[in-house]
């Protein structure tokens, strides 16, 4: 026995002693040896994961910030981690997301849903997957779900009528996420999910998606702790993770939806009254291995959740923004009266989008609701950086808001300015090149012109229809550079955007 004992100390000496020799050669090869050595940055970043891994999870998000800190001491490129490069340059964008790199595989961990358009890293593979996409999220196609979108705000509105009547308090930012939600899903699945109709507009679907894009941090650096939680007992992960559990919950209704889809056994199938996102997928060219009812439900997952809180997020910063600025609405208002003299005919949504200080509003309030996370390309050959080659196979990123926070091209950038927008469009500087919130090149994202209707109609019914007052006490600030949980996660955020609704008088 003792003999055995003192074997099995052995071995554990001999193999912590191999770990902490492993860990060791490791670290310099890292710093000193490896292709990305010679770029600058800190060396613990260089040397693990670990500094990403605490700044992103255990400081909850605070990682981008950090990376702007590195930017700032080390310069336009750094190595951020032992893997990969992060620039910080607006004209250097259009390069980087032309398209002929590839996404990063560890990366697309945080989307959770492996088998999505979103998450694919082959660019082959994911033309054939956008491929079937496109053609429902075209501007004709978008046109023609003009009816939906707008029936669904009409609820929102009966909403927030009774919410005049009786003096209660709403909680905007939620029920127009609610909105946009019932949007997206009845769009996909020709069923929307009644949160508009919720008593508290589902304020569960808001929180699980701020959760679900808050753990994508600890979902890339600890992958292995997915599968367990899917396994559990629901009973179990309801306790521990209530709104991975109700990620779960809505999983399972998603399933239901898509299965008499595929099998062409639900009523649309049969009536051919209209194609919804998964009817069209279901139709495409696609090959056969890729329609099943799980790889849809990872498209679902992404679009719904990237459809309900991006639009709903930049609509509440827009009303939050115009309450501060009274200047700015009294314009927009005027501008819609001269377009729309009656707001109860309301004119088509292309034509909205052509009214200019409109669409100032919109861009602001998008450019001021930013994609935070970095979104890394692998470079397939070397790639020149001013004086830096990258080698090939290299991980790659930029990240939205440094660019549309650049004062070198938004002066004043935190300033919400529509003016700027009218004023680039006169003088025939193209502005929106930068917009980068809905991504670049191939792999910009597919509900690009959904967002844009959903948000112009959004934004312009309530312009119309409502005064609104705040319920709390709020400072501009509140609005601005929160934490990073995929999208910008501000105080606001956090805190909710409450308010009493009244009508606009003017508009009546």
């Amino acid at each position: 026995m003792m003999f055995q004992e003192a074997n099995i100390t052995h071995l554990a000496i001999v193999a912590a002693g191999a770990t902490v020799l492993y860990t060791f050669g490791l670290v310099i090869w890292r710093l000193y040896y490896s292709p990305l050595a010679k770029f600058p940055g800190p060396k613990l970043a260089a040397a693990t994961l670990w500094y990403e891994f605490y700044w992103d999870v255990l400081k909850k998000g605070q990682w981008v910030w950090e990376i702007d800190r590195m930017h700032r001491k080390y310069g336009p490129i750094v190595r951020i981690n032992p893997h990969e490069l992060h620039i910080q340059d607006s004209e250097f964008y259009d390069e980087l997301y032309s398209g002929k790199q590839v996404k990063y595989p560890w990366w697309t961990k945080l989307a959770g849903s492996d088998r999505s358009t979103f998450a694919t890293v082959s660019s082959e593979e994911h033309r054939r997957r956008r491929g079937a996409l496109n053609p429902f999220f075209s501007k004709r196609a978008v046109t023609g779900l003009e009816p939906i979108v707008r029936e669904k705000i009409g609820k929102l509105c009966h909403r927030l009528d009774r919410f005049i009547e009786t003096g209660e308090v709403v909680r905007l930012d939620v029920a127009l996420m609610a909105t946009t939600i019932d949007i997206i899903c009845d769009i996909g699945f020709a069923a929307d999910r009644g949160y508009v109709d919720e008593p508290d507009f589902k304020l569960e679907w808001k929180n699980t998606v701020a959760g679900v894009c808050e753990t994508g941090a600890m979902a890339r650096h600890l992958p292995w702790l997915l599968a367990p939680m899917q396994k559990s007992p629901r009973f179990i992960i309801d306790v521990i993770n209530p709104g991975f559990g109700f990620l779960l919950k809505w999983h399972d209704i998603t399933r239901k939806q898509i299965r008499p889809i595929l099998a062409y056994e639900d009523d649309m199938s049969s009536s051919k009254t209209r194609n919804t996102i998964f009817h069209t997928l279901r139709d495409s060219d696609l090959p056969a291995h890729e329609k099943t009812v799980e790889r849809f439900v990872d498209e679902a997952a992404t679009f719904t959740i990237a459809g309900s809180e991006t639009t709903a997020q930049a609509t509440a910063k827009i009303m939050f923004f115009l309450k501060y600025l009274p200047d700015v609405l009294v314009k927009l208002r005027q501008e819609l009266r001269e377009a729309i003299p009656n707001p109860n005919q309301m004119i088509p949504n292309v034509e909205l989008q052509n009214l200019p200080y409109l669409a100032g509003v919109i861009y602001e309030g998008l450019r001021l609701s930013p994609i935070m996370v970095r979104l890394p390309r692998v470079t397939q050959e070397p790639m020149r950086y001013k004086e830096w080659v990258i080698p090939p196979g290299t991980p790659v990123s930029e990240t939205p808001y440094f660019v549309l926070m650049d004062p070198e091209i938004f002066p004043n950038p935190k300033l919400f300015r529509p003016e700027r927008w009218v004023e680039a469009t006169e003088q025939g500087i193209r502005l929106d090149r930068y917009m980068v919130l809905f991504g670049k090149g191939s792999r910009q994202c597919a509900g690009i012109n959904l967002a844009r209707a959903e948000i112009f109609e959004l934004v312009a019914k309530l312009i119309m229809r409502y005064d609104w007052e705040f319920a709390r006490e709020y400072d501009i600030s509140d609005a601005y550079d929160g934490r990073e949980a995929f999208v910008m996660h501000a105080k606001l955020d956090d805190i909710g955007f409450y308010v009493t609704m009244q009508k606009a008088g003017e508009f009546e």
